[in-house]
């Protein structure tokens, strides 16, 4: 059975890049670092063949997978040892000599009863063979060089194993689970510490299976740690918060919701549980049950510091914010095909909140409050009316929007002085004189002496530019008079 979330689609004008970079990572190193590996293998198994290792090696192996079953409880070697004894009597010496090779628990099992198992001719041919193959091929393949070795754990091998894989079936399953949970989580935690998520995830998930398979010479290798990773901070981000997740049983799918960390528990239990009933299956459960609980700690631990979800990932997608903003708007218009004004006021400003880009919300407020010149609203929405013009850079309309509060609501409501002072800029930019002038004189009668002397310097100079010696010599007298 398999249940993953499938709460959020993408949203390529918005690309993620992390996910999609870290995607292009595992591909190019399995098709250009592992792909050698295929080639050095094939050596090895002519090397060891034309050595006639498998002559010495197929006893000690069936003796040991015996050992295995009987003094070590591994009932899962009990078909192992019949797939190897059929290869023996099929004469299938290229897979005979590939089993042999990668068992690498196998491999120290002989390096420490070499000297019980082989008379000294034979241990000598045995280990003079076998150290060259080992050094030569074996050493150099992908997951004995960078993949993640318990008992031989290094730094920088928690980092690498995370970017190789084991063939085709292996990376193309890893990478779709990394595609649809890291889109999510990467627009959630923002790029950057994204990455370091997801690669701390990796890391402590290779911990765990460290820990559970002390002394392995079995390379760990793949991105399933730091994808169950993914997992585990994904139902973090969303809590208790019902979210969609799609299941497949058998030729059974379907969708159903459920709190988000609802599931945290039920994959970590699977995991746990695969990991004692089900057997050798190459499968590294523990890495995966690491991965979850690392990646749900990291957010719970640091969820209002350093991996703080950003604000606008809970924010509908465009498409949806249009459509909601769609039907608002008509809602609010049809109340003013109604003329129910007040109504139609609260829906406006409703929107406004969760929509404040959206310049036609206040040109209706504006038109509204207009209905009612005599109170303060009035002038409160022609200035910021005024500010939204000049952010815009519509100074005309600008003009146009003071020139009307000046005939309707000036009388009642006065702007201030900063008001009339700005108005006056705008005109002098726009060579618009009669404005400029009538600017001045609303700024006098404010009472604002440090301001009407300003602008009553900048009139005078600009109308000695254009030699209008007239309106210049009446602005030097008024600066002289005060």
């Amino acid at each position: 059975m398999l249940i993953i979330p499938a709460e959020n689609a993408i949203n390529w004008k918005r690309p993620p890049w992390v996910t999609l970079g870290l995607i292009m990572a595992c591909l190019l190193v399995f098709l250009f670092y592992q792909g050698g590996d295929s080639r050095k293998l094939e050596q090895a198994v002519e090397q060891y063949l034309s050595a006639d290792l498998h002559e010495l090696e197929a006893p000690a192996y069936e003796d040991y997978l015996q050992r295995q079953i009987q003094f070590q409880g591994e009932e899962s070697r009990v078909y192992e040892l019949q797939q190897f004894r059929q290869l023996r009597e099929e004469n299938e010496h290229f897979w005979l000599a590939i089993n042999l090779m990668m068992d690498r628990e196998f491999y120290q099992y002989l390096l420490q009863n070499r000297d019980v198992i082989w008379a000294p001719a034979e241990r000598a041919h045995w280990q003079e063979q076998r150290s060259i193959i080992e050094q030569d091929y074996l050493q150099k393949l992908s997951a004995n060089q960078l993949g993640l070795v318990p008992a031989d754990l290094s730094l920088y091998t928690l980092i690498t194993y995370q970017f190789l894989h084991g063939g085709w079936g292996h990376i193309i399953g890893n990478l779709i689970f990394l595609f649809l949970l890291g889109f999510t989580v990467e627009k959630a935690l923002g790029p950057g510490r994204y990455l370091i998520a997801y690669l701390v995830c990796g890391a402590l998930s290779g911990l765990m299976f460290t820990a559970f398979s002390a002394g392995s010479y079995v390379p760990l290798v793949g991105a399933s740690g730091s994808i169950s990773g993914l997992m585990g901070m994904y139902v973090a981000i969303y809590g208790l918060q019902k979210i969609r997740f799609f299941y497949f049983l058998g030729v059974y799918f379907n969708y159903f919701r459920a709190p988000a960390i609802a599931l945290l528990p039920v994959w970590v239990g699977k995991e746990i549980y695969d990991y004692w009933y089900a057997g050798a299956t190459g499968i590294a459960y523990m890495a995966h049950a690491g991965g979850l609980i690392a990646g749900a700690g990291l957010v719970w631990l640091l969820g209002k510091s350093w991996l703080q979800v950003r604000e606008e990932f809970f924010e509908p997608e465009e498409e949806e914010q249009d459509a909601r903003f769609t039907s608002g708007y008509a809602q609010a218009m049809a109340s003013l095909g109604r003329m129910e004004f007040d109504l139609a006021r609260r829906q406006f400003e409703a929107l406004r909140e969760h929509y404040p880009e959206r310049h036609i919300l206040l040109e209706h407020l504006y038109h509204l409050a207009k209905l009612r010149p005599d109170l303060p609203e009035y002038r409160d929405r022609t200035k910021e009316l005024m500010n939204d013009a000049l952010s815009r850079r519509q100074p005309e309309q600008m003009l146009a929007i003071w020139q009307e509060y000046l005939g309707k609501g000036e009388r009642y409501q006065p702007l201030a002085a900063e008001d009339h002072n700005r108005v006056l800029f705008t005109s002098l930019k726009q060579h618009d004189l009669k404005a400029a002038e009538k600017a001045y004189e609303r700024l006098k009668s404010t009472g604002d002496d440090m301001l009407t002397t300003e602008a009553c310097r900048l009139l005078a100079e600009e109308f000695e530019k254009r030699q209008m010696a007239p309106k210049a010599r009446h602005y030097r007298q008024l600066l002289q008079a005060g």
